[in-house]
């Protein structure tokens, strides 16, 4: 192989992650670099190539066809790159196993639930990766993902985890000094989430809040989220997961459950990837979820 006829790999690395995403944004946040770098690399691509790769459409982009044909190849050597990687990392029974999972449920579900599984099977070595983006589990980003949602990831193995709900919460000491009957009378109470979730939008307008009236902080977590609830600052929308070890211990309340809308927790792995030690975690999450 004659690499001096090859691209410099970062360059065909950010295409490969803008062309996927449609965004160069994206493709920084998957690839930890800031939008100016993965912009640069592109550029530099296009100018290797004299071709345009990207073209903007509105506020987003799209690949052109050269483009579209490139992310194409370098989606498919990337893969075979992934698999080989895999192949040969899960011949080790010792090594850990990657698990990407949002923040809040890793906090508020998991960690109170991983002394048991640490004490059963000390020889498994789990890393935890807590993450509000969606990894590539393809690319060997990581071996299993938990992921928020209805299931529906084509091309993954998908395993329910826990089927959640969504509540209203505020601590105890603010439903005491306020009249809460659920969403009635809350339009003028404060309300905090993190990055509004498109399905909270849905199920609070559905139930009859104005959002554009609605007095409404944001904050970057749900960490921060949950301790402002906890210091009687106001209510929130949750996932049950989310604020089940909070509600059991009373440091928050249950106010009102909002309908099922089929979204929960899944496992999610790469197809014919489960090694012995992910396969004995992913059991052991499912005991654990229904309390076995």
């Amino acid at each position: 192989m004659n690499w001096h006829k090859i691209p410099p790999l970062a360059s065909l690395r950010a295409f490969e992650a803008t062309a996927r995403h449609n965004s160069f944004s994206k493709a920084a946040r998957e690839l930890n670099v800031t939008h100016a770098a993965i912009a640069q690399h592109v550029r530099n691509l296009e100018s290797y190539f004299s071709e345009n790769l990207v073209i903007r459409q509105g506020r987003g982009m799209a690949t052109t066809e050269k483009g579209t044909a490139l992310a194409k190849s370098l989606k498919s050597g990337f893969s075979t790159i992934a698999d080989g990687v895999d192949d040969l990392r899960s011949h080790s029974e010792t090594r850990p196993i990657n698990v990407s999972l949002t923040p809040a449920f890793a906090s508020n579900w998991l960690i109170p639930r991983m002394g048991a599984f640490w004490s059963k099977y000390p020889d498994i070595t789990i890393n935890l990766n807590p993450s509000a983006h969606a990894v590539d589990l393809a690319s060997g980003e990581a071996d299993m993902a938990i992921r928020f949602g209805k299931g529906d990831w084509s091309g993954l193995d998908v395993t329910p985890l826990v089927r959640d709900r969504f509540i209203v919460v505020a601590s105890t000491e603010y439903t005491k000094e306020h009249s809460i009957s659920c969403f009635q009378h809350t339009q003028d109470l404060p309300w905090f989430f993190q990055g509004m979730m498109h399905e909270r939008k849905l199920l609070m307008e559905d139930a009859g809040l104005d959002l554009e009236k609605a007095n409404i902080t944001m904050f970057d977590n749900s960490e921060l989220v949950l301790a402002a609830i906890k210091s009687g600052a106001g209510l929130t929308l949750q996932p049950y997961a989310h604020v089940e070890q909070a509600i059991a211990n009373g440091s928050l309340q249950q106010l009102c459950e909002l309908k099922d809308d089929g979204l929960g927790y899944y496992i999610v792995t790469k197809k014919g990837r489960e090694t012995p030690s992910l396969l004995t975690f992913k059991k052991w999450l499912l005991r654990a979820a229904k309390g076995t």
